[in-house]
């Protein structure tokens, strides 16, 4: 986020502006904004602006429209230059973003600013998948969050491929893929989408074909279909294969018995190591061992949160060098390489555990919401 006191100039903070949303709504005044700002934090001098600009935090929806910096500022953050720059200082930032959907099958999302561990809200998803079933998401670029295929509950199975900048804040469409489908399995390797099997309505329901979609030449086409059609539930790109599909040699082969017996979704791989949640509510991690052909325990953190939905693990994704975990009722744990477990998003564990235990005997455990997809995007 852009705050007036990073930019060393005083501000008009009565309105601000989501980018992409098209309505302006109430912002706290530049007191406010003074009260809540980091420990220490002060307005600095005009000389240090163009520093402060490549250290502020990547545009979010609640970026500050300021008069007499909007267009040189605005060019400023939609170019390529601002984040480049913030990558090489070692200033890139992560943030976690939800994608959730209601009791009533509405989807909305929301990002986490891992450094203020704040939920910010987000503009509405474009129309074609504020309903969407079974479609697929993935980051390429970094920055960029793709939605693609998936159910329309009228028109059904799409080829509809749009993404997400988040250095802009804006939503666009990138080239259908070549096969209507939902339900399907998905990864990224080598800045690469692949997508294979799924359902699609028509004689043909489950499907065998495997798409491949590179963002550099901005166009899809088939690699080898798998040997049986199938809807997979996961897709993970593990030392750089997608279980099991080898990019270089364009073929499939059977994943190891021993892999599959112990697999649990959700999955991640990271730092060549493949991990699996061993526990619902994600309080144990497993690794797996690819000489034994077994999976072993890993990480414990000795904290049983319960069983309900509230509390079960929806997504297990890298955040800062860390894994990070992420429950349906929003609540962020993290796991380090020393397995130290730290709770940086959520309520107080021990409240958290006594509401769900007293909303379990209430008969109260109805998610309002649970989450769909979950992925990092850099900026």
């Amino acid at each position: 986020m852009i705050s007036p006191w990073s930019m060393g100039e005083s501000v008009d903070a009565s309105l601000k502006t989501v980018v992409g949303a098209g309505k302006f709504v109430r912002e706290r005044s530049y007191a406010s904004n003074q009260r809540s700002s980091p420990r220490g934090a002060s307005p600095r001098p005009p000389g240090e602006t163009a520093g402060c600009k490549c250290r502020s935090s990547p545009a979010s929806p609640t970026t500050l429209v300021i008069s007499a910096w909007s267009a040189p500022l605005h060019r400023l953050l939609a170019g390529n230059f601002f984040y480049s720059l913030r990558k090489r200082v070692g200033l890139a930032e992560e943030w976690v973003y939800v994608i959730k959907r209601d009791r009533d099958g509405k989807i909305s999302w929301n990002a986490f600013d891992p450094t203020y561990q704040m939920w910010q809200p987000l503009p509405p998803l474009p129309r074609e998948y504020s309903e969407a079933l079974g479609f697929g998401c993935a980051v390429l670029n970094g920055c960029h969050l793709y939605l693609f295929g998936g159910k329309d509950p009228l028109r059904g199975s799409m080829r509809r491929v749009i993404f997400f900048n988040a250095r802009t804040n804006r939503w666009h469409r990138a080239p259908d893929m070549l096969r209507r489908r939902h339900c399907f399995g998905a990864c990224v390797i080598n800045n690469r989408l692949y997508i294979a099997g799924g359902h699609c309505e028509g004689f043909q329901r489950s499907l065998r074909s495997v798409e491949v979609y590179d963002p550099g030449k901005n166009r899809w086409s088939f690699a080898t279909d798998m040997s049986t059609a199938m809807v997979p539930l996961i897709g993970v790109a593990h030392d750089g294969k997608c279980e099991v599909y080898v990019p270089a040699a364009n073929r499939w082969s059977l994943v190891s018995e021993g892999m599959v017996s112990g697999w649990r979704n959700p999955s991640i791989s990271m730092n060549g190591q493949l991990y699996a949640l061993d526990c619902k509510d994600g309080c144990k991690l497993r690794i797996y061992d690819g000489a034994s052909d077994s999976w072993r325990k890993s990480f414990d953190s000795k904290l049983h949160l319960g069983s309900s939905r509230a509390m079960e693990a929806a997504a297990l994704v890298p955040l800062n060098g860390k894994l990070c975990i992420i429950r349906n009722n929003m609540s962020i744990t993290t796991v380090d390489n020393d397995g130290v477990w730290e709770t940086v998003a959520g309520k107080g564990q021990l409240r958290t555990f006594v509401t769900n235990l007293w909303s379990t005997i209430a008969g109260r455990g109805a998610m309002r919401s649970h989450i769909v997809h979950c992925q990092v995007l850099q900026a």
